[in-house]
């Protein structure tokens, strides 16, 4: 798993999934507005949608862009670049020690596969194939076409 963080919540994704990690970089905006995603980058000539995952969340904006990254992840037919406030470590978690998430619902609640702990940190399991919506998919694909 990859490990990175939003805030003080400690987040892990499945690194098969990722296929990298860049420092952020301008980028152009949608031709409508979208509640989570930020804009489009390109990147080797590829046009990846950028999703602030804080406002996926409901985290408020960071404050130091110092640490911030993107993780370039692939979804079914797409990429997508998350914007994360730093990117921690890889951890190797046995299946066997992923727990269920709680069940207290909340803005982001269902991206949540479970948890697990390394060391004395809790990792929250991210999903990363039910992070956008369809409002948002059809931005990305309008994107696309305009770019």
């Amino acid at each position: 798993m990859a490990c990175f963080r939003l805030g003080e919540t400690l987040f892990a994704l499945d690194i098969m999934r990722i296929r990298e990690i860049i420092e952020p970089r301008r980028q152009s905006s949608l031709p409508s507005s979208s509640r989570f995603l930020e804009g489009i980058i390109t990147l080797r000539g590829e046009v990846i949608p950028v999703m602030d995952l804080r406002r996926r969340f409901g985290m408020p904006p960071r404050r130091d862009e110092s640490t911030s990254r993107y993780i370039i992840v692939r979804l079914a037919g797409m990429t997508l670049a998350l914007d994360v406030d730093d990117v921690l470590e890889v951890i190797i978690v046995p299946s066997g020690e992923i727990k269920l998430p709680p069940d207290v619902g909340g803005i982001g609640a269902e991206c949540i596969l479970g948890v697990c702990l390394a060391g004395e940190r809790v990792f929250m399991i991210l999903n990363i194939d039910i992070l956008m919506e369809a409002a948002d998919w059809s931005l990305v694909q309008e994107g696309e076409r305009a770019a």
